[in-house]
């Protein structure tokens, strides 16, 4: 099978790393350009976005978008890495917490916070990842960052230490840490136990397939069929059609001039003649600048 170009979502199981989906990828569509749009933790399952191909230049662009999940919280308990797979370090009481108790919550982490991510995590300290000093036994002080959580939904669990939670989000929010941080306030302490992505920016778990699908249409010769084009990951941007001579000379990394209702600074996705993406380009007021070009010879 030939490589291919576009986007492949999975529903990734618990278990798997987003390494190992990304093998499986390559592997069964014969494909070495393979990257992700945003890492799932193993406990983790739902929306992974793979792109392949010319795509995995436009990863950049998906990796800032919005994410949505569903998470079970359990109260009661807070570990060392915020969720399941980490040893339990505090343990109190959960209080009766009521309708209102979770209305008032919902209030509080709703919109742009100050949030600091779990010390299990990738981001940096001082060069070096913050689950690696963890593992080392080293202390781990992380600064505070803003998230903006657009929606969020609590709600009881099927048992009496366990919160329900859905939510809406911007890239970077660590729902693990939202979950310490709601069992804080509680006065219990909590942690996750059960997490679903079900959105990541314009995919939705209805375009994702399990790697189990993607096995059986592979072993039947059309895991192509499965792949979407490279223009859906982009689908919500303002599209701008260039004729061939122009789209020749954009590809070519040429300034075109062009009359366009855009806010200066604005990014388009420029499609050919023929309806190809081409390349993703950069309204400064007066023409279209080339930022990333998918295709050579459009």
């Amino acid at each position: 099978m030939l490589p291919v170009d576009g986007v492949l979502v999975l529903d990734k199981p618990v278990g798997p790393s987003s390494h190992d989906m990304v093998a499986l990828a390559r592997r069964l569509l014969h494909q070495r350009q393979v990257g992700h749009a945003g890492t799932l933790d193993p406990l983790a399952s739902g929306v992974l976005v793979l792109c392949l191909g010319k795509a995995t230049r436009l990863s950049e662009y998906l990796l800032g978008e919005d994410k949505a999940y569903e998470a079970v919280l359990r109260l009661g308990q807070r570990t060392t890495t915020d969720d399941a797979e980490g040893e339990v370090v505090v343990e109190r009481p959960v209080p009766a917490i009521t309708a209102a108790d979770l209305r008032a919550l919902e209030a509080r982490f709703s919109g742009t916070i100050e949030q600091v991510p779990p010390a299990f995590s990738a981001v940096k300290r001082a060069g070096q990842r913050a689950y690696a000093l963890a593992r080392q036994g080293q202390p781990v002080a992380l600064s505070p960052r803003q998230v903006t959580i657009r929606e969020l939904h609590l709600a009881h669990g099927d048992a009496p230490d366990q919160l329900r939670l859905w939510m809406r989000c911007s890239a970077g929010t660590y729902v693990r840490a939202l979950a310490r941080d709601l069992g804080e306030v509680l006065g219990c302490g909590a942690h996750l136990v059960a997490l679903r992505r079900t959105q990541s920016g314009a995919f939705t778990l209805a375009d994702a397939v399990t790697p189990t699908q993607l096995e059986a249409v592979a072993r039947a010769g059309n895991a192509a069929a499965l792949v979407l084009p490279p223009e859906r990951a982009l689908e919500g941007w303002q599209a701008v059609h260039l004729d061939a001579e122009r789209s020749r000379r954009l590809c070519q990394g040429q300034r075109l001039r062009l009359v366009l209702a855009l806010a200066p600074g604005a990014l388009v996705r420029v499609h050919s003649a023929s309806g190809a993406l081409i390349a993703v380009a950069e309204w400064d007021g007066e023409g279209l600048r080339p930022l990333k070009v998918l295709e050579t010879h459009p």
